[in-house]
């Protein structure tokens, strides 16, 4: 007898079920379905899109109508100086702005840690393509680029190049 004689004996026998799921190849998790098809792939692919797209919109922008109201405090607040902490509320409740309108008062702010914010959100816009530089944002980020801090100066002028 060789030593492979004895090891049968030792190793768990696997049941019929078993045995007909290794030869079917169900052996595997349910995770790893392949699409058949070009057509079943583009459909997988679009309900992947659409179950992350409402994940975020679940996680990223809390409750609408609080984010709208803080939008609202904003509009409200611009060419005050309580702009800024108007714009760290809205941020703190939602993130960053999607909108190019809202994006816009967070550079009006004043404020260089709001500003950096406004240029976040306006970079994350850019490559989506939501954002698209107008004028009265290319004159905003020229004079922002003149700004005395660095960061701000540096970022107007990074976001200049990329849009």
């Amino acid at each position: 007898m060789s030593g492979d004689d004895k090891n049968w004996l030792d190793r768990e026998k696997l049941s019929f079920a078993e045995l007909d799921r290794r030869r079917r190849g169900e052996g595997r998790s349910a995770d790893a379905h392949e699409p058949r098809n070009q057509a079943e792939r583009e459909r997988s692919d679009a309900a992947a899109k659409q179950h992350l797209k409402t994940a975020d919109a679940v996680f990223a922008g809390g409750n609408k109508a609080e984010r709208e109201r803080l939008a609202a405090a904003m509009c409200d607040a611009h060419g005050t100086p309580a702009l800024a902490d108007a714009c760290r509320a809205y941020h703190a409740a939602g993130g960053p702005p999607e909108d190019l309108r809202l994006a816009s008062l967070f550079l009006d702010s004043g404020d260089s840690e709001v500003i950096l914010l406004g240029y976040e959100a306006l970079r994350a816009g850019a490559e989506k393509g939501t954002i698209t530089l107008s004028g009265s944002l290319r004159s905003q980020l020229r004079i922002l680029a003149e700004d005395s801090d660095d960061a701000v100066a540096d970022g107007a002028e990074d976001l200049l190049e990329v849009l």
